[in-house]
């Protein structure tokens, strides 16, 4: 029976550990189910690290460290024996690269399909303000706007990744329509966060119209008086009960 090596460049293996389990947080928040999604961080100016596809796929929420691979903005293995033991990008990579490319703001990109965010789309309901003090940060990205990329295709190479980035236009979170959203950010966490905040409005919003309720913006007034908690805790704090989540379910 053949043995699978160790992923290289052992340096990054906390990193590794640490994608691994922000896809199982996006599979245990039913964001990723099944195959589909992948997270990148970047590294340097030309290398990423990101969840690959191995030989032994079962999902995000059995990503492994082994899992995430260091490769380059063309998808080259990143560093010596990166893409051995049949490991190979997702198809989707450009969608990761382009962002990298041309957004100096962004060191981590989320792609997930959370059915919710799908169907609220495709019912014409948008991501709006509609909560408060309910998810302070989920609601003042809503307020800055959540744009729809209005393609529903593979985005496998630079010309369509280029369309969506064009789409996102500078925004933190872009939905994919037909497919789900794209999420960019300074860290793993943060874009994971803000997928989960965009998932959450978009449950809440598909409950009220169900319910015959009509989506209403918190009034501006309203929208001011929110405080900023800052990155411990809306980042920090927040994670570790991602985290503390993930363990529970386990």
């Amino acid at each position: 029976m053949s043995t699978v090596s160790a992923p290289p460049s052992s340096e990054l293996d906390p990193l590794r550990s640490m994608i691994a389990q922000a896809c199982q947080v996006l599979a245990a928040r039913g964001l990723a189910d099944g195959i589909l999604g992948h997270i990148s961080l970047r590294i340097d100016e030309r290398r990423l690290l990101v969840r690959c596809r191995g030989p032994r796929e079962r999902g995000l929420a059995y990503t492994t460290a082994a899992d995430i691979r260091l490769v380059d903005l063309d998808g080259e293995a990143g560093a010596a024996g990166e893409l051995d033991d049949g490991y190979s990008p997702p198809n989707e990579l450009p969608l990761h690269t382009e962002l990298l490319r041309t957004r100096s703001d962004v060191s981590a990109v989320v792609h997930a399909h959370p059915p919710e965010v799908v169907a609220a789309d495709l019912a014409g309901i948008t991501i709006r303000p509609i909560v408060g003090a309910f998810d302070i940060p989920g609601t003042r990205l809503a307020a800055g706007g959540v744009p729809v990329h209005p393609r529903g295709v593979l985005i496998r190479n630079r010309r369509l990744a280029k369309e969506m980035v064009t789409s996102m236009a500078g925004r933190p979170v872009v939905i994919l329509r037909g497919h789900g959203l794209t999420s960019a950010a300074p860290s793993v966490e943060q874009a994971v966060l803000q997928a989960v905040s965009v998932d959450g409005l978009a449950r809440l919003s598909l409950v009220v119209v169900s319910a015959g309720g009509v989506l209403v913006d918190l009034p501006e007034a309203d929208l001011a008086e929110l405080p900023d908690l800052g990155g411990s805790f809306n980042t920090g704090t927040a994670w570790r009960h991602e985290l503390a989540r993930l363990s529970a379910t386990d």
